[in-house]
């Protein structure tokens, strides 16, 4: 006999309040999902290049000039295209560069197979980091608008974890199979396996509903909220944004204007003092290993990554627990400290040296969660690409100069004066943070404004 029909069960699914609100949904593990694919493929692409360019050193006879340029390649394109393109996505919405530029990533990846030129390398690797650049703009700010605001923190900074997830494999990988030319110029091009997933896995996402209702497009944001993440508008979300359509110096100069400026100058220190270090350690990390003579190097440089997941892992808790700004302040003073104690040890014994070492690899990961998170919420939504995406370009700045200068480094202070340096770059980060950060756990990302 048929069930009788009911109020409850003919009743249209309840849709939550507003996008903020919004439960957990499918679409919601579906963006997170992509944007996890992008941080992997970014991680992996920067880890190859430092895990093979050993072995393509002494293939290709390399200068110690080719050297910093192949190592700090990438992160030139993504300062380019996270500067251009982030003001991009503001413009023309996030939707096209969230798809497109891994057109661009996957094509130049499997060049790489057959770019025995280092120039040609070092080109297409440009091209790798120009379409990442995009991405670390749109990418961020699509699951920043998207997500609901219990959870936003936790997503964000998952990014970075998958970021380390495919720089680890990447240093793996390069470490036991790149030995070989031929291995480490196959190593590169398999690059392109992941960014071709990614690809597939994008197509057919929607524009995000913040960057319409900027635009004054509120019907198609109220479908889009309603069709994928069950949801209506709430009454901040749906009020009629000022159009903004400002061109990009004057979107930049807005960066800096009265009641932003703080922020971006925090945001730019922040970021570049998070990431120079980071880079410019694990790109020469088999020349630091070296120069501390330790035994079975690769054996340690696995340790290291092991604590590079685990901190990653675990500071998503710290992050989903603690404010933005107590835990910034927090971890560049440890590992200020833990860069501090290599130099004063760097003629100490292995083990002295390897303990301050692994604090730092096990902090900076946690730390770094929060690179992901801090940008998306310090700018209104018609700033937010552009705002992501200068913050991620400025700091590829400050990776491409730390990544190239400290085999020079090395070479004329030695280990103890770049560690002290490179620990001097950290204290920085630590005193603008705790004169200008700001917290923003509670900041909503899903308003038009």
């Amino acid at each position: 006999m048929p069930k009788p029909a009911t109020a409850e069960t003919d009743a249209p699914e309840r849709l939550a309040p507003s996008l903020d609100e919004a439960p957990l949904r499918p679409f919601h593990l579906r963006v997170t999902a992509t944007t996890f694919g992008a941080n992997f493929s970014d991680g992996y692409a920067l880890g190859m290049i430092g895990a093979v360019l050993a072995t393509l050193t002494d293939a290709r006879h390399l200068s110690g000039v080719w050297q910093g340029l192949l190592g700090a390649s990438a992160l030139i394109g993504l300062f380019f295209g996270s500067i251009v393109l982030g003001r991009v996505g503001d413009i023309i919405g996030r939707q096209k560069l969230y798809i497109y530029n891994f057109v661009l990533i996957t094509i130049a990846s499997v060049l790489q197979l057959w770019a025995r030129d280092p120039a040609l390398l070092f080109t297409l690797r440009l091209l790798i980091g120009f379409g990442l650049g995009a991405d670390y703009a749109v990418g961020p700010t699509m699951l920043s608008e998207f997500a609901p605001r219990r959870l936003r923190g936790v997503l964000l900074g998952s990014l970075t974890v998958m970021w380390t997830v495919g720089y680890v494999i990447a240093g793996v990988l390069g470490t036991y199979l790149g030995k070989s030319e031929g291995a480490a110029y196959l190593l590169l091009a398999s690059g392109a396996v992941p960014a071709l997933l990614v690809l597939l896995l994008r197509i057919g996402t929607p524009e995000s509903p913040s960057w319409l209702i900027s635009q004054g497009r509120i019907e198609e944001a109220r479908a889009i909220a309603r069709r994928y993440l069950k949801s209506e508008l709430g009454p901040a979300e749906a009020a009629p944004a000022q159009q903004h359509h400002a061109g990009a110096t004057a979107a930049y100069r807005e960066l800096f204007s009265p009641g932003q400026a703080r922020r971006t100058w925090f945001g730019t220190v922040f970021y570049s003092a998070q990431v120079l270090p980071y880079f410019a350690i694990y790109t020469f990390m088999p020349t630091i290993l070296a120069a501390l003579d330790v035994p079975d190097p690769d054996l340690q440089n696995l340790l290291l990554n092991i604590f590079l997941l685990a901190g990653g892992v675990i500071g998503l808790w710290f992050l989903q627990k603690t404010g933005r700004r107590p835990l910034t302040i927090a971890t560049f003073g440890i590992m200020t400290a833990a860069l501090a104690l290599m130099g004063a040890f760097a003629h100490a014994s292995t083990i002295a040296l390897m303990i301050p070492f692994l604090i730092y690899t096990f902090v900076m990961a946690g730390a770094s969660n929060l690179t992901q998170v801090y940008p998306a919420e310090l700018y209104p939504t018609h700033l937010r690409a552009t705002g992501v995406g200068f913050l991620n370009g400025t700091s590829r700045i400050a990776s491409a100069v730390g990544t190239f200068i400290l085999p020079v480094s090395l070479e004329h202070l030695g280990l103890s004066g770049s560690m002290y340096w490179l620990a001097a770059v950290l204290l920085a980060g630590m005193l603008v943070s705790l004169a200008w950060a700001p917290e923003t756990r509670e900041s909503v990302t899903t308003s038009g404004g």
